[in-house]
């Protein structure tokens, strides 16, 4: 069994980005992944402006203290002032340009109004409250590099810029499809030892969030032939094929010798826990392909068919291959963060293992009292993952690698 590390270079060493790029508008853009730098055309502020309501002045006029100045001109954001004569003020409202000769700004919480005039009661430095062109953005500056994996924040410094239309890689084309003859769908009659397919719905979810294109092909019987007959399916208009189930050794498991039967298998089993049948291959693509199909195989990954395992390997590796799929250049990895356990862990497992816990109030981590595979109340319950290598006990007290979910589940 390969470690957690080993595997997840593996994948992400496999990963080829698509290549197709399309153009979209800035405002749909949410999620996809730039194909090209964007460089800003203008700089940002464009011109002075000021970061506070009150009152523009020449910080000379206001050098002794409680300058009383004559209030010449008012100037809202989106107007242009008059120059400022020495001995005036302007009127002015966030975001205003500095009228010429102005070289400071009071905030208003600092003069008092008498009349048309304002009685300064601060001695301003130059350039106080005022932004200076360019400051945030200069012209001619990358401001999103090609490989960035777009949100809010980066559609927003887009648009500030101007930039009405984005270039980007085409949305990633995923096929799922789930196996087991006991699985059946929420609003049917459950027969005896049947269970409700929840895999189907949280993957669904995770892709989605993910800003995949995907096709569902549901639940496939347990027969070889089945099985090979949708891979082979899949793999015409497609970039990934991920199934859920059937990644054992049993003899109703069928995935592993029908990927081999259809492509190959590059990884199987990985040391981690819950979650360890997880598989890594290609299936090839037969005849002709739907999509305009880069290469001549689609990538596949087998996840367990135990809710949580299915989940937690998914976050751990499926989210970062599908990132790099996508042509996300920055760290793709979870990252961890180092706090105190609240909790007992005595009998580590040999494995790597991935513990779902919470934060409590005292600012430690609390563990879920079933860790078992099946348990999908864990994964609602908690917020994170603790990392804890092979073998390693925990005592209330010990330092641990927590894994926020929040930052996995986009």
């Amino acid at each position: 069994m390969l470690a957690v590390r080993e595997a997840l270079d593996f994948l992400l060493a496999a990963a080829r980005p698509v290549a197709e790029v399309e153009t979209v508008a800035t405002l749909e853009a949410n999620g996809r992944v730039l194909a090209e730098d964007q460089v800003s055309p203008l700089d940002v502020p464009a011109a002075d402006n000021t970061q506070m309501d009150g009152y523009a002045v020449r910080a000379a006029d206001c050098a002794g203290g409680a300058a009383r100045l004559h209030v010449a001109q008012r100037i809202p954001a989106g107007s242009v002032g008059q120059p400022l004569a020495a001995g005036t003020a302007a009127r002015i409202f966030t975001g205003a340009l500095i009228p010429q000769g102005a070289d400071a700004v009071v905030m208003q919480e600092q003069c008092e109004v008498d009349g048309d005039h304002v009685i300064v009661k601060h001695t301003p430095a130059e350039g106080e409250w005022i932004r200076r062109a360019g400051e945030d953005v200069r012209s001619g500056a990358v401001i999103l590099p090609a490989g960035t994996r777009l949100r809010g924040q980066e559609l927003g410094l887009a648009a500030s810029v101007g930039l009405a239309t984005l270039p980007v890689r085409r949305r990633l084309r995923v096929a799922v499809f789930f196996t087991g003859d006991e699985l059946a769908m929420p609003g049917e009659p459950l027969k005896p030892g049947a269970i409700y397919n929840s895999n189907r719905f949280t993957l669904r979810g995770l892709l989605e969030n993910l800003g995949c294109a995907f096709t569902d092909y549901g639940i496939v019987p347990d027969s070889l032939q089945a099985t090979r007959d949708t891979l082979r399916e899949a793999a015409r208009a497609h970039d990934l094929i991920i199934t859920s189930g059937g990644v054992s050794v049993g003899e109703e498991d069928h995935i592993k010798p029908a990927v081999e039967a259809e492509g190959r298998l590059n990884m199987w089993q990985i040391a981690v826990k819950p979650g360890k049948p997880l598989a890594f291959g290609e299936v090839r693509r037969q005849g002709d392909t739907e999509g305009g199909a880069e290469t001549d195989a689609a990538f596949f990954i087998g996840l367990p068919g135990n809710p949580v395992s299915s989940f937690i390997t998914f976050l751990l590796f499926v989210r970062p291959f599908l990132l790099r799929l996508q042509g996300v250049t920055g760290a793709v990895e979870p990252r961890t963060i180092m706090m105190r356990a609240d909790f007992d862990w005595p009998k580590p497992d040999r494995r790597n293992e991935f513990l779902r816990v919470r934060m409590n109030e005292g600012g430690g981590l609390d563990l879920f009292p079933n860790q078992g595979s099946g348990v999908l109340t864990s994964t609602v319950w908690a917020d994170g993952l603790v990392d804890n290598p092979p073998g390693q006990a925990i005592a209330p007290g010990d330092v641990v690698r927590f894994i926020p979910l929040s930052a996995l589940g986009y």
